[in-house]
């Protein structure tokens, strides 16, 4: 598995859902995700690369089964939220996992992160066991008024011994 930078181009051929990127990547059965989504994180990614963040396309093989990110730049106080999402036909495979366990890399090479958080839906056991795997630890909840109840979860890496 490895992390690839989604470009503007990559987010069109992901909605498109046709041939080849630009990387020689291709798209599992089905897309990564649903249309409005994709335009959606489209949005998201156009942003974040303001802030010099990228969103980045999970691959595994040759093929994108998902995407991930941090949600937005680190606050002042070094708190980050992770996003990540793997495609329907590709899930249960250990792809979130290691998805985020990249994204933890990056962050704790990050001099402006402290702390790593991620939300999670009440009945979403599966993502829940891929932040406990990592080493989240759940630390309350919230409601969303989209989303509605939410898994607060978090991971001090200042706490973690140095290598």
């Amino acid at each position: 598995m490895k992390l690839v930078a989604a470009s503007d181009a990559d987010f069109a051929w992901m909605i498109r859902g046709d041939g080849t990127s630009e990387h020689g990547l291709a798209l599992p059965p089905g897309g990564v995700d649903e249309v409005p989504h994709l335009e959606m994180l489209r949005g998201v990614a156009r942003r974040l690369r303001s802030d010099g963040i990228p969103l980045w396309m999970i691959v595994a093989g040759d093929e994108v089964v998902g995407l991930c990110s941090y949600k937005d730049a680190p606050t002042p106080d070094g708190r980050v939220e992770i996003g990540y999402g793997i495609a329907a036909t590709r899930r249960r495979r250990g792809h979130a996992t290691e998805a985020v366990a990249a994204l933890l890399d990056a962050a704790r090479t990050d001099p402006d992160v402290r702390t790593v958080l991620a939300d999670t839906a009440v009945d979403n056991v599966a993502s829940q066991r891929v932040l406990v795997k990592n080493g989240f630890r759940r630390s309350g909840t919230r409601t969303d008024p989209v989303d509605g109840e939410l898994v607060v979860w978090r991971i001090d890496l200042s706490a973690e011994p140095s290598a």
